[in-house]
């Protein structure tokens, strides 16, 4: 059973109804399927009750989405950087927390990977050209991975992927290493070491794609 966050947003709309509504594009799930996992969808909730989530799951994914809130690495708001998604903040570093501790697999996924990286310690750069070119549609480049990593030991080749982010990480948080660049050095998954679990974080969206190499192994590491 891997658990997926999700958004919250304030109106969606289907048929006849616009509401609010836990939502998440439906490569999550699917990609989780698809990886031989069972697919479950967590929408913000009190970060109290974190805890009590994550240890009725195997695994964990946090998902894409909007800008982690700066005051969360101790920096101020840049023009660039999106309106805040508190509720999603708190309870996914909740998440993220109560994962860690109770060295259940978690991957997180672009926003995912920063959180992660953030709720370590670490800080972002809140706006870098080049990896979002088109407004709403997803690009590709390639990313190497860091030979003897988690991450080359899943995916070993210089591979394209999806993506679609205008962040990233700027320093480690603490214990994270890089083990995946872009061809401009951004740094494109992070991952702890193999003492501390499976623990590992993409800038891309493999929900986007047909590489289920990185999943599967979350999926591996759960059962």
């Amino acid at each position: 059973m891997i658990g997926i966050s999700t958004y919250l947003e304030s109106g969606a709309r289907w048929g006849v109804w616009e509401l609010e509504a836990a939502l998440l594009p439906v490569g999550y799930p699917r990609l989780v399927q698809r990886a031989g996992g069972l697919a479950a969808m967590l929408p913000p909730d009190e970060p109290a009750l974190a805890a009590e989530t994550v240890a009725r799951l195997d695994g964990l994914v946090i998902a894409g989405g909007p800008d982690v809130e700066p005051v969360h690495y101790g920096a101020e708001r840049e023009p660039r950087t999106g309106p805040p998604a508190r509720e999603r903040d708190a309870w996914e570093l909740a998440l993220i927390d109560a994962a860690l501790s109770a060295r259940v697999p978690l991957l997180g996924i672009c926003r995912g990977m920063q959180l992660l990286n953030v709720a370590l310690g670490g800080t972002l750069v809140q706006h870098i050209e080049g990896h979002a070119e088109v407004v709403g549609a997803f690009g590709s480049h390639t990313v190497k991975p860091v030979p003897g990593s988690l991450y080359a030991g899943l995916v070993p080749d210089e591979t394209a992927v999806p993506t679609y982010h205008h962040q990233a990480v700027d320093r480690l948080g603490e214990g994270l290493v890089a083990s995946a660049y872009a061809a401009d050095g951004t740094v494109e998954a992070v991952e702890l070491p193999k003492a501390a679990g499976w623990v590992l974080g993409v800038q891309w969206h493999p929900e986007m794609g047909e590489d289920l190499r990185v999943v599967r192994g979350l999926v591996r590491a759960a059962g």
